[in-house]
């Protein structure tokens, strides 16, 4: 499937990855481990944070935490279709990631994977709305955050994508 992403600014100036072409078209249910082979295309690569300058690295661990984590178990509905779509556009969403937090690592294990602590970055991505004859009819906004972990070699890894959900502001109008 040839990949369409563009990113663009909402009336806020604030960016947003729209993606153009979807992989999942279903609510029902996603297989995961279809994302997560999908994913797996992804490892080895990087990318810098326009924000930040942050460069982020994905790892072998990403395609399984991304797909089998606590957070996307609970994702039901529009938010779990929206993460399986989402798995097409992450280098753009980590490029246009803003809002950097630090977290101090608190749990045993992973001393070494995220020996100096945890980030996170917020960012936004909408999805194509068609109707019943296949129209578009608009675009759903949904912010999530990106999970990445300091390692003890220095480098920012990609971990996860969190909190997936649908924004409550108007949608993109097409």
């Amino acid at each position: 499937m040839e990949k369409k992403v563009d990113i663009i600014k909402d009336a806020d100036g604030k960016s947003i990855v729209v993606i153009n072409n979807l992989r999942f078209k279903g609510r029902r249910s996603v297989d995961w481990n279809i994302v997560e082979e999908c994913l797996k295309e992804y490892i080895g690569e990087y990318v810098e944070i326009m924000e930040t300058l942050d460069v982020i690295y994905i790892s072998t661990d990403f395609p399984d935490e991304f797909t089998h984590s606590k957070d996307t178990r609970a994702l039901r509905g529009a938010n779990m279709y929206a993460k399986a779509n989402s798995l097409s556009i992450i280098k753009e969403m980590i490029k246009i990631a803003t809002n950097k937090t630090f977290t101090e690592n608190y749990a045993q294990k992973h001393n070494i994977d995220a020996k100096f602590g945890w980030y996170r970055y917020d960012t936004r991505f909408a999805i194509p709305v068609y109707d019943d004859n296949m129209q578009l009819v608009r675009y759903n906004v949904f912010m999530a955050r990106i999970l990445v972990r300091h390692a003890q070699d220095g480098k920012l890894y990609l971990y996860d994508v969190l909190r997936t959900k649908k924004e409550t502001s108007k949608p993109l109008e097409q």
